[in-house]
């Protein structure tokens, strides 16, 4: 209560302060029938009793006609409930104030919704009056937990291990590959900057600069347009370090997540345990894998290789062909029939993969349309390999590898989501299951054009030690130093070693991914200058908050967040501006005839 005049919060009076005269200021959150109000402020509620003596009428009048939702103050003393009146579920609710003064600092208008948790609302009226959803206590709590951690994340970096906050700059020029980047215009005609999708050119000239350790809780910016859960701004804790190696940076990750993790989210236990690339997609079929339960993929090729099933022959008869398989546990009692199509024309429809379903009978026996082609050998083999219980429903899928992997793992998480919805616990929401995924490899595919590659990460990862001499040989078969947190299946961070060598980083853009260099030319430059060997990670800081406070969406964790389409609905941003002030710009907007229509009439 520094530097104001209240005398106290309206959560923190307690029977120790019954007799203090007090003065709090807060919103009314109910009132009843003109005998008492709830008055509450960042911190909690307390009970205001208004006086019903003529003495005190002018204060009865004020605070019976105050609309919910108005500022007061409160001026009165403390006194114990009575007798049986006391409410358990507050703080304060073993007290309440008896009212002498009061005045209306600000009355409030007509509510678009109720300030209250449980009160159900459309997240796009919530976003229009965002001011309001913040008084929510879930907000509050979301949004105070998140200065807390970060302040944690500070002291340890800095304090503990002499990392130097910087600033980076958010104007700068287009980087080659990755998401799409937000343009902004300069008074030199045809000349733009872009807002950087992370700060990664300026913290690895940092290391060239000798900075050693650099940290920042970073803005950065995608224009990746409508995308379920994302955010065209978002928050990263971004770090890099010199002369360290992939061990090095999980560790100091580790430190920083276990000094800065919330008490009331119990502890964790380090080190986090670690998988290749290659595993999480063999046993989960995901590079970022749930590991709170268990349904892992698991490999029946050498099981039914024998067989005379003719799409397992086709399957294994090519070069990564393989027959995989996932048991849903009790899923005969769990899922429906329905349920059970459902997840059969998810796999068709996002992945082209067929699916083919083996259910345990009570007997041990198994039904399916594959079983008449299987002798009794084979399908012992089969409930071994895949450890069949009574009532548990097996999902087959034959084909190739990572089709099928990938296929299986989204209808993993799928029948997850089904089991729990039918009562099935599975995944405790109290649990935080860390894990680094490593080894990914240095290049894939373009979707478009998969005779082309494209950085699995970025341009900058360096690649694995082992695998250094395939990168100008056959740079598809090298594996990168690229490691991946994830928690709970969301990737919460994200880091390499970076290439510190000139030549390899020219080679890299100009021979394998086809980008000009010379759009790089000053980190390149930069390079040769005696850049030290560096590394380092950066922590969604958005994602990280929304699964320790267990939120549905990110956007419940951000003060002002941006709608699904990318648009702020309180302020209506983006907004259109006058020809006039796109001259200086050089620019003149070419408008679709329909909104050129629309903006005549």
């Amino acid at each position: 209560n520094s530097f104001v005049t209240r005398t106290n919060t309206c959560g923190e009076l307690r029977a120790a302060h019954v007799g203090q005269k007090v003065t709090l200021y807060g919103w009314v959150q109910y009132q009843r029938q003109g005998l008492f109000l709830v008055l509450r402020d960042f911190q909690g509620l307390t009970q205001v009793i208004i006086p019903q003596d003529e003495a005190h009428s002018h204060v009865k009048e004020l605070l019976s006609s105050a609309p919910v939702e108005s500022v007061v103050r409160v001026t009165g003393t403390v006194s114990p409930r009575p007798l049986g009146q006391e409410n358990p579920k507050m703080p304060t609710g073993d007290i309440e104030v008896k009212a002498e003064s009061a005045e209306i600092l600000n009355s409030c208008k007509k509510l678009p919704f109720e300030i209250k948790d449980f009160t159900k609302k459309s997240e796009a009226l919530r976003m229009q009056y965002r001011y309001l959803d913040l008084r929510s206590s879930r907000l509050q709590s979301a949004l105070r937990l998140r200065s807390r951690l970060v302040m944690r994340m500070r002291e340890y970096l800095c304090n503990l291990h002499g990392f130097v906050d910087v600033e980076t700059p958010t104007l700068f020029k287009r980087t080659p590959g990755g998401a799409k980047e937000f343009l902004v215009p300069s008074r030199e005609a045809g000349k733009f900057y872009s807002l950087p999708q992370s700060p990664q050119q300026f913290k690895q000239l940092l290391m060239v600069g000798g900075l050693d350790r650099y940290f920042q809780v970073a803005r950065c910016y995608r224009d990746e347009g409508a995308r379920p859960d994302r955010q065209p701004e978002f928050t990263q804790i971004d770090i890099e370090m010199s002369f360290v190696d992939q061990a090095g940076i999980q560790r100091l990750i580790e430190g920083l997540l276990q000094h800065s993790w919330p008490e009331e989210r119990g502890s964790i236990v380090t080190p986090f345990p670690s998988m290749t690339y290659e595993e999480a997609l063999a046993e989960y079929g995901t590079d970022k894998p749930d590991t709170r339960f268990g349904m892992k993929i698991v490999d029946i090729s050498d099981v039914l290789r024998g067989s005379n099933i003719h799409f397992v022959q086709n399957a294994l008869s090519y070069p990564h062909g393989s027959i995989r398989a996932i048991c849903i546990p009790q899923g005969v009692r769990y899922l429906t029939n329905k349920d059970l199509e459902s997840l059969k024309e998810s796999a068709k429809s996002q992945f082209n993969q067929e699916i083919m379903e083996v259910i345990c009978r009570p007997d041990g026996s198994l039904k399916s349309l594959l079983t008449k082609f299987l002798c009794e050998k084979e399908q012992s083999e089969l409930i071994q390999a895949l450890n069949l219980q009574e009532g548990d429903v097996v999902l087959l899928a034959a084909g190739e590898h990572k089709q099928v992997c990938s296929a299986l793992g989204a209808l993993r998480l799928l029948s997850a989501n089904l089991l729990e919805a039918a009562g099935l616990a599975l995944r405790d929401p109290t649990a935080f299951h860390f894990l680094w995924v490593v080894d990914f490899p240095l290049f894939l595919p373009k979707a478009e054009n998969p005779t082309e590659l494209e950085s699995a990460h970025h341009p900058f990862t360096a690649p694995h030690p082992s695998d250094a001499s395939l990168l100008y040989s056959d740079p598809t078969k090298v594996r990168s130093q690229h490691y991946d947190l994830v928690l709970n299946g969301n990737e919460v961070g994200g880091g390499s070693i970076r290439i510190h060598s000139a030549e390899q980083q020219r080679f890299v853009l100009e021979k394998v991914l086809k980008e000009d260099s010379e759009v790089l030319s000053h980190l390149i430059e930069a390079l040769e200058f005696g850049a030290p060997p560096h590394g380092g990670i950066a922590l969604g800081l958005d994602r990280l908050i929304s699964l320790i406070v267990d939120a549905p969406s990110i956007r419940d964790v951000i003060a002002f967040p941006k709608s699904f389409r990318g648009r702020d609905l309180m302020g209506n941003a983006p907004d259109y501006v006058t020809p006039e002030e796109l001259e200086p710009y050089h620019i003149q907007v070419a408008w679709p005839l329909e909104e050129k229509e629309a903006k005549k009439n």
